[in-house]
């Protein structure tokens, strides 16, 4: 029987989840959309665009370490919403650019706030979610990001293709403000203090613990870069010229029905089966992805393409709530921040990886599909490797 303290949904949550679904919105609705803004304003290449646009994850990669520990230092609340005003304001800067290496400052500037805004947010949510209910909190808190991918590439396309690049910009902006006002009614208990009196140590900034499976993480995450930042490029080299927005729809719709039952299997002591078919799946799509040009018929490409979008999706909803609560399962409460943050680091790292290494590769060896084989190869070994040695380092150094 649910107790009061076993309560999820409260007003603070769900504010939470607003606010990061409409913080999520801002940053997928511009995802699709800054190759072709970066190709048509500054003839850039496909390997130049990696560069400049793995700059954000870059800088959010740096900005991770420090925000765990001063979120560990201090109230969390105040810094969360200074990070989440920086983020949104950061939006006037891309339209005011008049210059590529004007862009390229403003991209990596919000990538330092984006860094701070999301590792910030990850521990105020676990701040106010009972313990008993974290893998199932943690599993609808991604639903909002899910929402947001689904919504915010499409509504990105198609502001892009109806109106210019201004109108996507300042949509963002406003959604980002939005987002703001809900974050600012959260109510959270005051963490700060618990680590004044600590020494300064290199492991107050990253969870040890938590090393190998952030390899695993950053190998899943070099493909997911990929995805994400061309596969509206992809898209037109397979020959689907429209509709490229619905592979994040039916990847959206993938992710929230698996979040549902994952985060509940997880609390359930389930977690490295979870994790294991969550990879198993995503793997097979990045190998489909990468292969599905042996289809010669144009009408089985386009439902390939949206099958494998969707089971994408229902891979990375199980792999999310699941790696998320790893960490912080691994971390004394007092070090939450810190388990958020390296978290996020091990994807950031992956993700940037990812953003880089899908464009030199698609330059200099035959396109995008290769690109997705490596990637697929990368979810391959980090199966191989959570199977033989991080599932097994968890459930020996797990806190509960």
């Amino acid at each position: 029987m649910s107790t009061n303290q076993d309560k999820l949904w409260t007003a603070s949550f769900i504010n939470a989840c607003i606010g990061n679904f409409l913080l999520f919105f801002a940053f997928y609705s511009l995802v699709p959309v800054f190759p072709i803004y970066l190709i048509e304003k500054y003839d850039a290449s496909k390997t130049n665009v990696g560069l400049i646009l793995s700059s954000y994850t870059l800088a959010a990669l740096l900005i991770r370490p420090l925000a765990g520990f001063v979120l560990d230092l201090l109230y969390r609340k105040p810094l969360y919403l200074g990070a989440f005003f920086l983020f949104v304001i950061t939006f006037v800067g891309y339209p005011l650019a008049n210059a590529i290496g004007m862009f390229l400052f403003v991209r990596i500037l919000h990538g330092f706030s984006f860094g701070f805004v999301t590792t910030a947010g990850n521990s105020v949510i676990v701040d106010i979610m009972p313990a008993s209910r974290r893998g199932e909190g943690l599993g609808y808190f991604g639903i909002a990001n899910t929402m947001a991918m689904s919504i915010g590439p499409m509504m990105g396309l198609y502001l892009h293709d109806i109106y210019n690049f201004d109108v996507v910009f300042y949509t963002a902006i406003g959604t980002g403000i939005i987002g703001f006002i809900f974050a600012s009614s959260i109510k959270v208990e005051n963490h700060s203090g618990e680590n004044k009196h600590q020494p300064l140590a290199f492991d107050r900034f990253f969870l040890f613990k938590g090393f190998f499976a952030g390899i695993c993480l950053m190998l899943m995450g070099i493909p997911y870069g990929m995805v994400i930042t061309y596969i509206a490029l992809y898209g037109k080299e397979i020959g689907i010229t429209s509709s490229i927005g619905a592979f994040f729809t039916f990847m959206a719709i993938g992710l929230a029905m698996s979040r549902i039952f994952s985060g509940k299997m997880v609390d359930k002591g389930k977690m490295r089966l979870v994790i294991s078919i969550g990879t198993f799946l995503a793997a097979i799509s990045y190998f489909a992805l990468s292969g599905i040009k042996i289809v010669e018929n144009t009408t089985a490409i386009f439902i390939l393409f949206y099958t494998i979008s969707f089971f994408l999706g229902v891979g990375y909803g199980m792999l999310f709530p699941a790696y998320n609560a790893l960490f912080v399962n691994l971390a004394p409460n007092n070090r939450r921040a810190t388990a958020s943050s390296t978290y996020m680091t091990s994807w950031d790292i992956g993700v940037g990886i990812g953003l880089v290494g899908g464009g030199v590769l698609a330059d200099r060896f035959g396109g995008l599909k290769t690109s997705y084989f490596v990637g697929a190869s990368a979810a391959v070994l980090s199966l191989l490797y959570f199977i033989k040695v991080a599932g097994p380092h968890f459930d020996k150094y797990k806190l509960r």
